[in-house]
């Protein structure tokens, strides 16, 4: 199909008075896709869906709004949620993709065909991943840092139809980093504790909640239970990045959105936690390529 082109892709919905679901679907090369989901409605939207691959792929998924599940007929559930990566292998799948009501969600999703993922593992890793059931998950994490900048650079040039070797460019380095992070390098992960990792996602949602005041390092330590050595070192392990830089990208990313709903460069400024819009507006430049206004005036 087409860069750029949009399409709805349902199978045997059933929902009421609901608003399309659009998804723009990009093919950058051989066996590799990106498909960019946008939805929202008053209502739920229960969607069926059945084998909408035709073949084994693995499925990155980065949430950047709202949370949306999807339900295999065998009672497997994959989870897709706004500031986490979603991996799975597909073999084939039977089951409902379900979109709550109330909720505006975006979803960014990289697709890989066995033979295009075998240029990038050995092939008993691509049968791992792939497995041999319906539905094999494989990460369910936080994104980090790196990828959702790219991520977020990849969903902006697909609704701008930019080239597809920029495309493919962001598209390789988010793939490449969220293979990395959350599949290869899931030993540092498993050094932690589950109380470990509980604190440490804790920590995260105290930064994300208060985006526009934010708890220092000493008091974000104190309220988690950790030292604030053991605090950036386990960011570094469970997250790939620290908690400022953690702070800084999700003040971006939620500007952006601000952004893109109407808000004023100002508001956004205020919302996310700056009180001069000055140097909202150089932190904005520095983090996607160009001014915050752009995105107000488109």
């Amino acid at each position: 199909m087409a860069v750029g082109v949009n399409h709805c892709s349902t199978h045997g919905s059933r929902s009421l008075g609901c608003l399309p679901l659009t998804q723009t679907h990009c093919e950058l090369d051989d066996g590799l896709a990106v498909n960019l989901l946008r939805h929202h409605s008053a209502f739920e939207r229960i969607e069926k869906s059945c084998d909408p691959y035709g073949r084994p792929m693995l499925a990155l998924t980065f949430g950047l709004q709202g949370e949306s599940q999807f339900r295999q007929n065998d009672g497997a559930r994959l989870t897709f949620r706004a500031g986490y990566t979603t991996i799975a292998g597909f073999t084939a799948s039977r089951g409902e993709r379900c979109l709550p009501a109330g909720q505006s969600i975006l979803q960014l999703r990289i697709l890989l065909d066995e033979r295009r993922l075998r240029q990038y593992a050995n092939g008993e890793q691509v049968a791992k991943w792939l497995g041999n059931d319906s539905v094999n998950r494989l990460a369910f994490a936080a994104t980090t840092g790196v990828c959702h900048a790219h991520v977020r650079a990849l969903a902006c040039q697909m609704q701008q139809d930019c080239s597809r070797l920029d495309m493919q460019v962001h598209a390789l380095s988010a793939l490449a980093h969220a293979l990395r992070v959350l599949l290869l390098d899931s030993r540092e992960n498993n050094r932690l504790s589950h109380a470990r990792i509980e604190r440490l996602e804790r920590a995260r949602s105290l930064l994300l909640e208060r985006l526009d005041c934010p708890p220092a390092l000493a008091d974000l330590s104190a309220a988690v239970g950790l030292n604030e050595c053991a605090l950036k070192q386990g960011f570094r392990h469970r997250f790939g990045t620290t908690p400022r830089r953690l702070l800084h990208e999700a003040r971006m990313c939620e500007a952006h959105t601000f952004l893109e709903s109407g808000c004023q460069v100002a508001q956004a400024a205020y919302r996310v936690g700056y009180a001069h819009p000055g140097n909202f507006s150089v932190a904005f430049l520095r983090y996607y390529g160009y001014y915050p206004k752009a995105v107000f005036d488109k």
